[in-house]
């Protein structure tokens, strides 16, 4: 998975050359490095108003916590086609987006809904969704953009669950299906 992931995204670099000015933006979701994940988007102008939107995020930093046993290792990868109202990487715009992420967590205290489990078993397992976004873009310079939205959708997360965080010992394999916020980005973008 991780070899196509980087084809993926070498692919993508490539099919780049042909653009012009203004038409590329390299970005960063600012609150996604808020969860400790490094993560790196592409956005390619393909019509005055459209662009495609690749992003992804990988926390490799993943130790477990001695002192209460929680780990959380995840990647993802967001591919979107978005449409401007006004001109691309300007203004309000509406997406569609897909999600594919896997995760690997142990003894994450979350209260809500079957995340609760999550405080006393580990899961590790495979999430995949599609949902729609509205956000905007601010021209802040030549260069430089900023970029908010907020995306919901359907996730479907395949997982395994474990006894506890080395033993191994499986304890079943169950699917669960989210609806609701699925993505929110406040992204800074350098344009090409």
């Amino acid at each position: 998975m991780k070899n196509r992931l980087i084809s993926l995204l070498l692919s993508l670099l490539a099919s780049i050359t042909w653009c012009t000015a203004q038409d590329v933006g390299i970005k960063s979701n600012l609150l996604y490095w808020g969860t400790a994940t490094p993560n790196l988007g592409f956005e390619v102008k393909v019509a005055p108003r459209w662009t495609i939107d690749l992003s992804g995020g990988y926390n490799f930093i993943n130790p477990i916590n001695k002192d209460t046993g929680m780990k959380w290792l995840h990647f993802s990868v967001v591919p979107e086609a978005r449409y401007f109202l006004c001109e691309a990487f300007n203004g309000h715009f509406f997406g569609l987006h897909g999600v594919v992420g896997f995760y690997n967590i142990n003894k994450l205290n979350l209260p809500i809904g079957w995340f609760k489990e999550l405080k006393d078993r580990r899961i590790q397992g495979w999430g995949y969704g599609a949902g729609i976004t509205y956000g905007y873009e601010w021209v802040l310079g030549k260069h430089w953009n900023l970029e908010a939205s907020l995306s919901a959708g359907y996730i479907l997360f395949d997982y395994t669950k474990y006894q506890c965080e080395h033993c191994g010992k499986e304890v079943s394999q169950e699917k669960k299906n989210y609806l609701g916020p699925t993505k929110a980005t406040l992204s800074l973008i350098y344009l090409f």
